[in-house]
């Protein structure tokens, strides 16, 4: 069982954080309990580890972390020698090693370190760490054969230095070099190499961070303005014309404080996406007058415009030797570095390779991580009626760079376009469609006009009915254009699943629409219903809750054991609440044998076996359930929130189930990830259905 993993390089300018941050993602999805060891740092905040530190919610004190820093192990190894720096080092990895499951050792990083044979450092300490290593080669600027040349010596150095190379990765090639070196590597070397081709939003700094590098001041712009990345620099200084015909999409404009038209040029062609920009940098100390300003933040609002001091030739030259750094604060980077992990390394090999046991445990991270996984392993179209929300379109790029499905966003074309542009977002290949010029809003005005006749609703009614774009994101799933919808935060729920209720209706076997959350504890995840959708469900009811939530719980991997919740547990209690309980556990257990099933039950009697061993001794879902369903929405919706709240859970839903195809609300409070997670459960319910149509399919149809 692999203990710890070593990533490690032979070079600088590798972007080995990109290897890093997709190793610990694998990690993460199979252990609880990952640990990070850097043995040598740097003086200053270490970028990497704060990163990880957020994003994989690590409670690692970072004191723990380091081993000692550059100057120490300089001196140190100059003094007493490399066997007593390694030794050192390798009682302090020891003390994180006992603490957690796994280890993540972030080799040596070859800037300024002053340590002799740097590269030897790193393999004797793999060794002496016992873990397997994982050698970065960086090939920006070089030649197919030099890259091809260099990994081969790096695995030869590695291995012939006694290391367990478990995998080599090429990172920062020419993309039309990407196929070649991977299949002659292939077949030089004994172990999988990856080939990563160079990924410039990696590498471009944001404007936040020239602005901090620069000591520059922000004169207009929002913080989602600041986070786009400059993929390029163009100089103002021509004419108007030929300057417009100079910007390239993402650039950021460099231009004297005084060129006014340069300024208003630049921020009109962003507000028409010709070419979107990633902002203005005014040099010389100079700004526009207060009428410009004013008149800029009208064309292209939330668009940096930044002043420094230098003119523009010293600017130039800072701006060049300037790259952008995975932190924290860069949430967006660390998505694209896992995508573009995730799209060219052979994920399910290299941790099959890792052989790391996974955790008796399924933490939040774990399940998110499953999420993903499942909805990739066969793709589908998800459509999204809020095509121009920021939260949306941010949930959007994490689900196409981790080719999570397919996308179609719905709303404006133009303004969507423009949003994205606004926001820095690369929506890649989603379709786009504009329910108001579709040419599926004939088609849809007369599916709609049919299955409403009984309401008196007419095509002309229902003409202007299927514009909205919610109605008209169910028609897409309803006529296989698209095999799911998510919706709702900026719609309510009525407005999310009322259109689903009329069009795509119940499957046969349910008698109505129900919902669960995901809750997902420190230790475990719990599916809670109903606390979304039905008031006060009868018996029946609520018998059909229970059979529809045990389905989606083994559906997403838990197994379910159904505690059917009451303020009595067992016989202890009467009353019409808890007969009602009963009855519905009574019918359940005769509708499906198969089955675990307990109730009445209270809460702590369900989940906790010290509690269950008192009032239930010997039931086989007392104490373990999984599967808990609340006697009414009141009850259901309060104790989700407050375990949410109180207990620091993530709850994943609500998620629609009993519908004959896929169709979920969110909140209208939903973060991004919580996007990306119900789209993810709306992908996952529609693997089991005849995928959607293609777009040029859909298209060919309509024609």
């Amino acid at each position: 069982m692999t203990r710890s993993v070593y990533v490690t390089s032979i070079d600088r300018g590798d972007g080995r954080q990109v290897v890093e941050l997709g190793v610990m993602e694998l990690l993460t999805r199979q252990v609880d309990r990952v640990g990070v060891f850097r043995p040598l740092r740097h003086d200053g905040p270490d970028r990497l580890f704060e990163l990880l530190r957020a994003r994989y919610r690590l409670s690692q004190d970072a004191a723990t972390v380091y081993g000692m820093d550059y100057e120490e192990a300089s001196a140190l190894q100059a003094e007493r020698g490399t066997d007593e720096l390694v030794s050192r080092l390798v009682d302090r990895f020891h003390e994180v090693a006992r603490a957690y499951e796994v280890v993540l050792v972030l080799g040596t990083d070859y800037a300024a370190t002053q340590l002799p044979d740097e590269l030897a450092l790193n393999a004797r300490l793999a060794n002496e760490f016992g873990a397997r290593l994982i050698p970065v080669v960086g090939g920006k600027g070089q030649s197919a054969e030099s890259v091809r040349a260099e990994a081969r010596n790096a695995f030869r150095a590695y291995e012939g230095l006694g290391c367990d190379v478990l995998a080599l990765v090429v990172n920062r090639v020419a993309a039309e070099d990407r196929e070649v070196i991977a299949e002659r590597l292939a077949a030089r070397l004994p172990v999988p190499c990856y080939v990563l081709p160079d990924e410039p939003a990696l590498s471009a700094p944001t404007v936040a961070q020239i602005t901090h590098a620069l000591g520059g001041s922000v004169v207009l712009g929002d913080d989602a303005g600041l986070s786009r990345d400059a993929l390029d620099f163009v100089f103002g200084g021509a004419t108007l014309p030929n300057f417009l015909a100079a910007l390239t999409p993402g650039a950021l404009v460099v231009t004297p404080g005084d060129r006014s038209d340069l300024v208003i040029g630049a921020l009109a062609a962003h507000s028409t996406g010709t070419p979107p920009i990633a902002g203005v940098l005014l040099t010389l100390d100079e700004r526009p007058p207060e009428a410009i300003l004013t008149l800029a933040s009208r064309i292209a609002p939330g668009t940096p415009v930044v002043s420094v001091h230098g003119n523009s030739f010293p600017t130039a030259g800072e701006l060049f030797a300037l790259e952008g750094k995975m932190t924290a604060a860069t949430p967006r980077k660390a998505e694209i570095a896992i995508g573009l992990f995730e799209r060219h390394v052979e994920t399910a090999d290299l941790l099959a390779r890792l052989s790391v046991v996974r955790s008796g445990r399924v933490t939040p991270m774990m399940f998110e991580h499953e999420l993903l996984e499942q909805a990739r392993a066969d793709r589908r179209r998800v459509v999204l009626p809020e095509g121009a929300e920021e939260r949306v379109l941010r949930a959007a790029e994490v689900l196409i760079r981790r080719d999570v499905c397919d996308l179609t966003l719905l709303g404006d074309v133009e303004a969507i376009r423009k949003k994205a542009a606004d926001l820095g977002v690369d929506l890649g290949d989603a379709q786009l469609i504009d329910p108001q010029t579709s040419e599926l809003r004939d088609a849809f005005a007369e599916k709609y006009a049919r299955l409403r006749a009984h309401k008196g609703v007419t095509v002309e009614l229902a003409y202007d009915v299927v514009s909205d774009v919610n109605y008209f994101g169910t028609l897409m799933v309803e006529e296989g254009l698209a095999d799911g919808m998510v919706s709702g935060s900026v719609h309510s729920t009525a407005a999310t699943i009322r259109p689903a209720f009329e069009i795509i209706k119940t499957k046969p076997e349910a008698s109505i629409v129900s919902s669960v959350f995901f809750m997902c504890l420190a230790d475990k995840v719990l599916v809670y219903g109903d606390c979304a959708v039905n008031p006060d469900p009868d018996a029946e009811q609520l018998a059909d809750i229970a059979a529809q939530s045990a389905a989606t719980a083994a559906r997403f991997g838990v197994e379910p054991r159904i505690a059917m919740l009451s303020y009595s547990t067992g016989t202890s209690g009467s009353g019409a609440d808890v007969d009602k309980v009963r009855e519905a556990t009574g019918l359940v257990r005769a509708s499906h044998p198969e089955l675990r099933i307990e109730g009445p039950i209270q809460y702590d009697a369900a989940v906790e076996p010290s509690v269950a061993a008192t009032k239930l001794p010997g039931s086989e879902v007392a104490g373990q359930a999984t599967v808990l369903i609340f006697p009414d929405l009141n009850t259901g919706n309060n104790t989700y929130k407050a375990v949410q709240r109180s207990a620091g859970a993530v709850a994943v839903g609500p998620v629609l189930q009993g519908l004959r195809k896929p169709v979920n609300d969110l909140s209208r409070g939903a973060l991004v990830s919580d996007i990306v997670n119900t789209v993810a459960i709306t992908a996952i319910q529609a693997q089991a259905q005849v995928p959607a149509q293609s777009p040029a399919q859909a298209e060919e149809s309509i024609v």
